[in-house]
């Protein structure tokens, strides 16, 4: 045979029967030993609605046993597979050729393709079908050609739009047809027709509808097109379907409802900034919306609003309170080396240094005593703008003189880079060490404040709370060892060999501070550089997770997304501002709103406008702090020579109040008229500043010395530093603590003898000198106690005028009381005054007691009408010596009433022991009668003058 096998190929053959002795069983074997044999592989095709199956190749069987009757003929074919819709037959069983065709009607949209095997058997050995053989299995792979028979027909029974008049639209809507048919060809349309004629409108093949000329509301307010659709193979749509296009007046979209200006009341809390309002779309099918808020607040100190403490006090309240050196304090008696350089000159926000490029300051020495072995931290707020392309220096540690002129480390900015040196100090081995560290970073140059700390060793920079790496990092020698003196300045670098300031600063510079021993960690920093204001939201339940809100690290702005609008207008309602501050700096705050909106195409549809307005932070209501106390008192002199000395504020109070006003409306409707009422409430905040200061000489530190219980100063976490001006006690702490703190500062003076009285002056402040007090000051009086002199003779010992009075309040302001000089030896004249002067006293006595009701009388109405000054007496230890005649002017109504009840004592029969002591106050009551009866002057002259000779 062939290689193919095939009908009529088989060559002629000649059949040899040879004679067999035990019959025909093993002829009749060997008659069918062939099996049919089948291709292994078809492919048909068939079109539905048709039975008809075209193969390739065709289906034909070949048998070896052939031309032998039922061996070699093909009895039929057999199809295997689950409910397989095709049969096979064979058309000629001598050939072998056989057709397969579809049992029924075959859907091409139910199933495009079949796939099954097939198998040929032979007709056996006989008629009976005995030994039947089969063929291989073949796959047949049968596709079901599509016929057009089914229309477009359109997703929607109707489509609707809206449109605003006046704009021409890429696309108003889109309307989409499908076909059932199977085939890429009749399933597909191919285009899209508006049937109804002559209007503004046309449609691509993709089915969108945009105008092709500008709409008018008032021409016409409703289009209904009637729209149909073709399929590739031109059928056209079933149905045809109505689209009705609405027309409104222009509208124009944007948020609505808002106040552009909006007052926020200091300690009010949070305020909602948009209660009323809403997003206008204009009815547009939105998807999505984002909406991006800002608060201005660059130009509030340094950023935006916080707390105007001094450097060292936020520092302590932020957790890093050891070890801090503030290098540009505000001006003070004990911190004066920022004195003359240019500030903000306001109390509102902080306190801010100018350096216009040719100012610097040396700081003093002892100032800073770090040692740079240890750990060290320097933090700094710097606004600086593009400069030149030399070094502007902010801080520079360098040699105080010429002979090496090293600079030991210095921070500086050049070329919009910040620049670290830090050389090493000398070591036993000389190896190269990072010395120089380089950062670049647009803050340094962008005119805005940024706050850098820096952390050393490892130079690690943090910049607005945020970590960043050095590009570049130079090596270099350590020092080399030498004994000289090196001087820190800000604001330029020394030139020991110049002898003169080089690379000055140009830019602003607060808050300059140098911390050793420890790192400022992440949380301190954090702290450092959050504002006290910023936005803040409080997302309603019913809006939950539809709106997603992200805050900036200085909640200065806010992105919200969402894609409802009634659950986007909610939130947007809910956004606040806040300023946590106790007394916020006023002023204007500027609020920005832009907005972004897509509609289903995912592309911007509107455009919302932006939303500008301002917060204006009104004026607090300033706090006016009072100090009070007792003002002026005396004590002994051995109490001011103790060691625990004389406190000066024994019973201080501080008090701080507002003042408002209130609106009294008029009772009744009709009473039109509003009364306005001061009303004054006490409050509580702190203070971080209470000064005590010296009226008059400065402190002697050999014989003076103010002090406190340093021991509770610290307990408190407060700082105190002296002079010879007098004392400053800071720290943030609240008004309560500072009481208590100043309550316990006591006056010592170890050298009393030439010391009458001694004046202070207390002032507290708030904010760095935001809100100061009032100038509460003290008087403080010595009383000098005489010790008299022992006489063995009587006659000629001086007579005893020192006798204890107690008063429950007098006046002796403008009166220093010392005592009266002493002598051991009296002379002979003055006895004989004496005498008389006793003599002279008696007889007044004896006048007095006849005018003793009558002048109690008058001196009532006096009391009244008289000027009295408060004064605490510590009369444990009061002892005042008065001379016999002195006539006081000026008499306290107490001291009165205790003359009086002495001098009745007197009438009642003690006269005849009548002391020189009581002599003294019979002779001042006497005085004080003739005062009130306008006695003349020339006589109390005359007493005068006795007294001067009692004395001398």
């Amino acid at each position: 045979k062939t290689s193919r096998p095939g009908p009529g190929l088989f060559k002629p053959m000649r059949f040899v029967l040879w004679p067999v002795k035990s019959g025909g069983s093993k002829l009749k074997k060997r008659l069918n030993k062939h099996k049919p044999w089948i291709e292994t592989t078809y492919h048909g095709i068939v079109t539905e609605n048709d039975d008809k199956v075209l193969l390739d190749p065709p289906l034909i069987a070949l048998d070896k046993d052939a031309p032998l009757r039922y061996a070699g003929e093909i009895c039929g074919f057999r199809i295997h597979g689950q409910n397989v819709p095709f049969e096979a037959v064979v058309l000629d069983r001598s050939t072998g050729e056989g057709v397969i065709r579809a049992k029924d009607k075959l859907d091409c949209e139910l199933q495009k393709e079949h796939t099954f095997t097939i198998q040929a058997f032979d007709c056996g050995e006989g008629p009976d079908g005995a030994s039947v053989k089969k063929s291989h299995k073949a796959t047949v792979h049968i596709q079901v050609n599509d016929v057009n028979e089914y229309s477009p027909v359109f997703k929607e029974k109707s489509y609707k739009a809206t449109v605003i008049e006046g704009k021409k639209y890429d696309n108003i809507l889109k309307v989409e047809a499908v076909d059932a048919d199977c085939s890429f060809q009749f399933s597909q349309i191919c285009s899209y027709e508006i049937v109804t004629p002559d209007v503004p409108f046309t449609i691509d093949k993709d089915g969108y509808i945009k105008n092709t000329e500008k709409l008018n509301y008032s021409k016409e307010r409703l289009y209904k097109l009637t729209v149909t659709a073709y399929d590739c193979g031109k059928n056209r749509a079933s149905e045809d379907v109505l689209v009705k296009i609405n027309i409104k007046p222009t509208c124009k979209p944007g948020w609505q409802g808002w106040s552009k200006r909006i007052e926020y009341e200091p300690g009010t809390g949070s305020l909602a900034l948009f209660p009323s309002m809403h997003l206008e779309t204009c009815e547009e099918p939105i998807t999505s919306i984002q909406a991006h808020i800002e608060l201005e607040t660059n130009h509030i100190g340094k950023g935006c609003d916080r707390d105007t403490y001094s450097e060292k006090s936020l520092h302590r309240l932020c957790g890093a309170s050891s070890g801090t050196v503030e290098l540009l304090p505000a001006p003070s008696s004990t911190a004066n080396w920022t004195v003359g350089l240019p500030t903000d000159n306001g109390h509102d926000s902080d306190q801010v240094f100018e350096f216009n490029g040719t100012q610097s300051i040396k700081i003093p020495e002892g100032v800073v005593t770090t040692s740079f072995k240890e750990p060290f931290t320097i933090s700094v707020w710097m606004r600086h703008g593009p400069g030149a392309k030399e070094r502007e220096t902010v801080l520079c540690n360098s040699d105080k003189t010429a002979e090496m002129n090293r600079h030991h480390y210095s921070l500086y900015v050049h070329n919009c880079r910040l620049v670290f040196l830090f050389r090493q100090e000398p070591a036993e081995t000389e190896n190269y060490k990072p010395a120089e560290f380089h950062w670049k970073l647009d803050q340094v140059c962008d005119k805005e404040w940024h706050h850098y700390v820096l952390n050393v060793p490892g130079v690690s920079l943090y910049v607005d709370g945020v970590s960043y790496e050095p590009f570049l990092v130079t090596e270099d020698y350590p020092l080399h060892a030498s004994k000289i003196e090196t001087q820190l300045t800000v604001g330029a670098c020394w030139q020991g060999g110049s002898v003169r300031m080089t690379q000055f600063f140009r830019g602003n510079l607060a808050g300059l501070m140098i911390r050793s021993g420890k790192l400022d960690n992440k949380k301190v920093i954090d702290c450092l550089y959050t504002c006290k204001e910023g936005l803040d939201i409080q997302v309603p339940d019913e809006v939950g997770s539809s709106v997603k809100v992200q805050f900036s690290p200085s909640q200065s702005s806010l992105v919200m997304e969402g894609d409802d609008i009634e659950s986007f207008d909610r939130a947007m309602q809910h956004v606040s501002y806040l300023n946590s501050r106790q007394f916020p700096t006023p002023g204007i705050r500027r609020l920005r709103v832009t907005t972004t909106v897509k509609c289903f195409n995912e592309e911007t549809c509107i455009s919302v406008p932006d939303a500008e307005g301002y917060v204006m932070v009104l004026q607090p209501e300033e706090p006016k702090i009072s100090l009070s106390g007792i003002d002026h008192f005396a004590r002994s002199s051995s109490e001011f020579e103790s060691g625990e000395g004389v406190a000066l504020f024994p019973e201080l109070r501080i008090v701080s109040t507002i003042t408002r006003e209130v609106e009294l409306e008029g009772e009744g409707e009709e009473d039109p008229t509003v009364q306005e009422s001061v009303v004054s409430e006490e409050i509580m905040h702190n203070l971080d500043t209470c000064e005590v200061t010296v009226i008059g000489d400065e402190l002697n530190a050999e014989q003076e010395s103010l002090e406190v219980d340093l021991a509770l100063i610290q307990q408190r976490g407060l700082e105190m530093s002296s002079s010879n001006l007098g004392m400053i006690i800071t720290g943030v702490d609240t008004m309560a603590n500072y009481e208590q703190v100043l309550q316990q500062i006591r006056y010592r003076n170890w050298r009393t003898e030439s010391l009458f009285d001694r004046k202070f002056k207390l002032v507290c402040s708030e904010l760095n000198g935001r809100y100061i007090s009032n100038e509460f000051k003290v008087e403080v009086n010595v009383i000098h106690t005489a010790n008299p002199v022992d006489h063995p003779n009587n006659a000629m010992a001086q007579p005893q005028f020192i006798n204890p009075v107690y008063h429950a309040s007098v006046d002796l302001s403008g009166h220093n009381l010392v005592t009266a000089p002493q002598s051991s030896v009296v002379p002979s004249a003055a006895t004989i005054v004496i005498v008389v002067c006793v003599s002279f006293l008696v007889f007044m006595i004896i006048l007095g007691v006849f005018r003793i009701r009558a002048a109690h009388q008058r001196s009532v109405r006096d009391q009244e009408s008289g000027k009295e000054n408060e004064m605490d007496w510590d009369d444990s230890a009061l002892t005042i010596t008065v001379n016999p005649m002195e006539t006081y002017e000026d008499q306290h109504s107490s001291e009165e009433e205790e003359e009086e009840e002495e001098e009745e004592d007197s009438e009642d029969g003690e006269e005849d022991d009548i002391t020189s002591a009581e002599s003294e106050s019979s002779e001042e009551e006497e005085g004080g009668v003739e005062g009130q009866q306008s006695g003349s002057r020339q006589q109390q002259l005359s007493w005068h003058m006795l007294i001067l000779v009692q004395s001398y």
